[in-house]
């Protein structure tokens, strides 16, 4: 039986596969890491003379990459709008807290925002748009996070945490999905607090045909895959 997403894969695939072309996106780096790889396969095999070229940027340099039309479309999260701009939400996810299996926090099922202020906590720098939305989120409390280590990428305060140096608050997507990894995730409470996902294009500027399917291939991949994602990190969450 023939799964709904690859009948719906297969009618992407129609007469234009012999397309010669090459699609511009530009994609913050977590959504590059997890999403783009297979969908970026299944396109290939879709449409083999069709070129893609990936940005990796900042929320705001995509954003501003999108809207001088130097990419065809974004992925993006939707802390920054424009009148001008089309956001179609694909994934909403929570923040979680990063930390090593050996690591007193991480037997815990959950852990709450104000339990880290006693914490050596690793986090990206001030104008990211995690940070800002993380900042955001808990202004309202008597306390405040300091952030002891702060890094331009959330790939290297993973990379921090593995070596023992601290924890960190990271959005789900960031999080190693290898069973072989060291770092474990725990759900982060009071508050929860999520960060959204989507596809960003100037309105009414058409894409062109390529540009045009790529975009409908990763709306159908994101959307299927995302919920199993997010109920495979809670699942092994509480299995820890």
């Amino acid at each position: 039986m023939i799964s709904s997403l690859d009948a719906a894969i297969f009618n992407l695939n129609d007469s234009t596969s012999q397309l010669h072309d090459t699609v511009t996106l530009s994609c913050i780096p977590t959504a590059v890491f997890y999403f783009l790889p297979r969908a970026i396969v299944q396109f290939n095999k879709n449409y083999p003379n069709i070129k893609v070229r990936i940005y990796e940027q900042g929320i705001e340099t995509c954003m501003n990459s999108v809207r001088k039309g130097e990419v065809d479309f974004g992925i993006n999260m939707n802390f920054i709008t424009y009148p001008d701009i089309d956001f179609i939400p694909l994934v909403n996810e929570p923040f979680v807290l990063a930390c090593r299996q050996d690591h007193p926090l991480a037997c815990r099922k959950l852990v709450e925002w104000r339990e880290l202020v006693s914490q050596t906590l690793i986090g990206v720098r001030k104008s990211s748009g995690n940070r800002q939305l993380i900042e955001k989120c808990l202004a309202d409390k008597p306390w405040r996070l300091d952030w002891f280590y702060e890094v331009r990428h959330l790939s290297t305060s993973l990379g921090l945490v593995e070596a023992g140096l601290g924890v960190s608050a990271l959005p789900c997507l960031a999080m190693p999905h290898s069973g072989n990894s060291t770092v474990v995730s725990v759900p982060l409470v009071e508050p929860v607090i999520r960060r959204t996902l989507g596809m960003i294009r100037v309105k009414n500027r058409p894409l062109s045909a390529a540009a045009e399917r790529l975009a409908s291939l990763l709306l159908l991949m994101w959307t299927d895959e995302a919920g199993a994602l997010w109920r495979n990190v809670v699942d092994a969450t509480h299995n820890t």
